[in-house]
């Protein structure tokens, strides 16, 4: 196994290549981080369900993909913070992405939420990644 520095961005790449490749289910090393990822791309409707899986390691999480009318639900996913250069910005400085059709998954001081519900409470945070 090699070793990953951004756990984060190869979740987002289990997901895009899963998607191309037209898999079932995805599966990869959980984190309460990808959980809450996981939890709003099913709320959201990117992914159709999502489980965590106990293995007396770290866990995996495993996300069951969605298609609708043939096509990937998720388009494009695209990681913003990374190790090397955190991204944050305040409630205002939100990024709407896709003029509002996407979301923007960010981590705030009351967890993990998309830039809509973070604009609603009025916080800030660091900008994980947008999907659309």
């Amino acid at each position: 196994m090699a070793v990953v520095s951004d756990t984060i961005g190869d979740f987002l790449t289990r997901l895009r290549n899963a998607y191309r490749a037209r898999h079932r289910t995805v599966e990869a090393p959980a984190s309460r981080l990808k959980i809450a990822i996981a939890a709003i791309l099913k709320e959201w409707g990117y992914i159709a369900d999502y489980e965590y899986l106990e293995d007396n390691k770290q866990g995996i999480v495993r996300m069951k993909l969605r298609y609708v009318n043939g096509q990937p639900a998720l388009r494009e996913i695209t990681r913003v913070s990374k190790p090397g250069r955190r991204v944050y910005a305040g409630a205002d400085e939100l990024p709407r992405v896709k003029n509002g059709l996407g979301i923007a998954i960010v981590s705030t001081s009351r967890g993990v939420m998309t830039d809509k519900e973070a604009r609603r409470l009025g916080i800030g945070g660091e900008i994980i990644c947008t999907v659309f």
